[in-house]
This record gives C-alpha cells, structure tokens and sequence, in this order.
C-alpha cells in the first residue's frame, strides 16, 4: 500500500463546510476528500452534535426548531475539534433523524492531517470559527436546495410530504435568510455547486499544498 505523504505542519488542517440546507456541502466535502486522498483526512458532520433532547417526549422533540443554532452542543464541538487538531481521537455521537435524538451508539473518531466537517451554521458559530484554516461557504439555487431537502427527507429520514414542505417554510427557510445565508460573509471562498467546477476545486488544493508545507499553518 502506498504511503501516506508526510506533512510538514505541526498542527493539523481543519476546513468548514458550510451552506444552506441540501445545498451540497457533503458531495462537495466527498469531493475534496477524493482529490486530496494521498494525505490522511476524514470527514465530520455538525448534525452529530445537537444537544441531549432524551428528557423530551418524541411529540415535544418534533416541535423543537432544529434551524436554530441554539440547540446544538457547542462546547462539545469546540472541544471535539480542538482535540483532533492536537492530534487525539474522539468518542462521538451519532444523531437519529427518525427520532430526533442522539444514538445510544458512539463511534471514535481518529484525526487526521485534514479535517473537514459540514454544516448549516459553521461560519455562524463564533466560538468556532477561529479554528478554522479554511472556511468554504456552497452557494446553490434555492429551489434546487428545497427539491434536494424534499427527496432526501421522504427517503432517508422517514418525513411525509407535508411533513417536509411545513419544516421548510416554518423554520428551515427563514433561518436560511436570517442566519446562514449571512454567515457567508465569513467564507474565504463561496463556491457556486455545480457539477464539473473544477476551478474551485483547483483554488483549493492549492490552498492545501500551500498550507501542508507551511509551518505556520496559514495562508
């Protein structure tokens, strides 16, 4: 088996990835994983780290907001990332879409050269967004995002229709607009998603050939 390069940098590369909802942040984030596969890098999710709603009955988790970035567990992500840029593995939930709650199964999370982790409200979260080498913001056609949403909802996690279409007018849209959508203005790069963007994705392996030889670890 071929081996993994060796870096140069004393810590470990930590990109967000974030957008609005179904905006292709994990096939993107899948993407980078592909072109950079030679370095060691694994991928996480900020959906795994919403707070312990078990205290709460199944109808009354159902009306919870989960658009709003209140209700995740921030210290938790905080120290998670901070661990695997120091080089120690995690021990991390897994979140049940179906029933609104964490798994009672863990998985431990080894680190990694780059880290790359996903999610709506990364630029957002303050306490978090120093950590980052590189901040990516996905940039999609809102329709295309609702449609995308709609489809991955009914088959992947259990959703009715109606279900779908009310979460997203309710919630889901005007946190878009109030809070993720702002958040861009912390991105490095906003990238349109598009199949076959090879532009971006040749900005960023420059990005991380620059940052892989750079002892500082900053562009």
């Amino acid at each position: 088996m071929e081996q993994k390069k060796q870096l140069f940098t004393s810590k470990n590369i930590l990109v967000a990835v974030a957008g609005g909802t179904a905006s292709g942040k994990t096939t993107f984030s899948k993407k980078i994983m592909k072109e950079i596969s030679e370095y060691s890098v694994i991928l996480l999710s900020l959906d795994n780290y919403y707070k312990d709603f078990s205290y709460l009955t199944f109808e009354q988790r159902e009306k919870i907001n989960f658009d709003n970035p209140d209700n995740f567990d921030v210290p938790l992500l905080k120290k998670h990332l901070t661990m695997l840029r120091n080089n120690e593995s995690i021990e991390q939930f897994i979140y049940d879409f179906s029933i609104h709650l964490r798994s009672k199964k863990t998985i431990v999370v080894k680190p990694a050269k780059i880290i790359i982790i996903e999610g709506l409200f990364l630029l957002h979260i303050e306490e978090i967004r120093d950590l980052f080498n590189i901040k990516l913001y996905i940039e999609t056609d809102d329709d295309l995002r609702f449609i995308r949403r709609l489809e991955r909802d009914i088959k992947e996690r259990n959703r009715t229709k109606n279900y779908v279409v009310n979460q997203y007018l309710e919630t889901v849209k005007p946190m878009h607009d109030l809070i993720v959508k702002p958040s861009s203005r912390y991105a490095d790069l906003i990238i349109p998603y598009y199949d076959g963007n090879k532009v971006a994705m040749k900005i960023l392996l420059a990005s991380f050939t620059y940052l892989l030889n750079n002892k500082k670890n900053k562009l």
